[in-house]
């Protein structure tokens, strides 16, 4: 489908901006509205070679303000919607859960609201201007619990969150899954499995191993380190959700996965491996001898692992990079960073 307005929330975070980017460089035709509240895992600098253009706009808003939602809504008309907006740290919801609740449950009702009033006419039937729009839920695999050694998420897992961040992003999805059956509201939904790359905020597993390392400061593992997580590159994931967006029909889900699972300390081991290659320490000893292991989190899920059959043969999605090749991306990424920033 074509969109005249493109509505993308939390674009200023790690996967909504590259998914800025992305669409940009691909529909640079069409009117891009971003929404972000600017918090402190934004990056203004994502959205920066486009403000400015006369069909790009920028608006600091919070998407729990449901009237300053409605009012986006009503002047700009967008089409299609895009909810990346989201508190995502597991860590920062165990010690204060309430924002999570806030943003992921009732920002994401607020904005299904307002869609709601644009573009119905009445339940189960859009406006004739609105007949090809899409709300489009990003979700995670966290939705559906911790898996044992052994199984997959699919889309027809069943919920069951273990942490007050997978809860608020379970309870978001029932809410707009609820809106395409009551409402007819023409909906999408996806659950990712863990993303990386590039622009990641530093809280995050890989920056956070990368960025103590050339510290020289001890490298946190959680537990034992053998929580595992099937990896997948943040542009294979928004190449996902374009494939998405292009070819489901509403009323679907989707499993998105890189299939590359891998446990924490494996990641964390292949990381300083690269490291000791392109900038090996003065020392001349590993960075993997500054790895210790700390006091495993509450609920800390063991296993996640994505079957992404439903999207590669429905929708011909197939992940580009293998996990190697864009962790060697993507510890150059942050090594260039660090020289930037060191030079500034």
């Amino acid at each position: 489908m074509e969109a005249k307005t493109i509505l993308i929330t939390g674009g200023l975070g790690f996967i909504g901006g590259h998914f800025v980017h992305q669409y940009r460089q691909k529909h640079p035709e069409i009117k891009m509205l971003v929404v972000d509240k600017n918090t402190y895992a934004a990056d203004r600098n994502r959205i920066a070679p486009f403000e400015g253009q006369d069909n790009f706009v920028f608006v600091e808003a919070d998407i729990s303000d449901a009237k300053k939602m409605k009012a986006l809504f009503q002047q700009h008309e967008p089409t299609l919607v895009i909810n990346f907006a989201a508190e995502s740290h597991v860590d920062n919801s165990i010690s204060g859960p309430a924002p999570f609740l806030t943003t992921n449950v009732t920002g994401t009702f607020n904005l299904l609201e307002a869609a709601r009033g644009l573009w119905l006419e009445k339940p189960h039937q859009l406006r004739k201007e609105f007949n090809e729009a899409r709300f489009y839920q990003i979700s995670t695999d966290e939705v559906f619990g911790s898996l044992d050694e052994e199984g997959h998420f699919s889309e027809n897992s069943n919920y069951a969150p273990n942490s007050p961040y997978s809860a608020s992003k379970a309870s978001a999805d029932h809410w707009v899954r609820s809106y395409f059956h009551t409402y007819g509201l023409p909906t999408l939904i996806s659950q990712c499995s863990n993303n990386y790359g590039p622009h990641q905020h530093q809280e995050k597993l890989i920056p956070t191993v990368i960025r103590t390392a050339l510290s020289g400061r001890e490298i946190p593992i959680y537990g034992d380190g053998k929580n595992k997580r099937d990896w997948l590159y943040v542009e294979d994931h928004c190449n996902a959700i374009m494939r998405v967006l292009e070819k489901a029909n509403p009323g679907d889900s989707f499993t998105i996965g890189g299939g590359a699972e891998r446990d924490n300390l494996t990641i964390c081991k292949v990381i300083l491996e690269v490291l000791d290659g392109i900038k090996p320490k003065e020392d001349g000893l590993s960075y993997q001898e500054q790895i210790t292991f700390v006091e495993d989190r509450p609920g800390h899920d063991f296993r996640y692992a994505i079957d992404a059959t439903k999207i590669k043969e429905s929708l011909g999605w197939e992940p580009q990079h293998t996990i190697d090749q864009a962790l060697q991306k993507t510890v150059v990424y942050y090594l260039e960073k660090d020289s930037k920033e060191k030079e500034a």
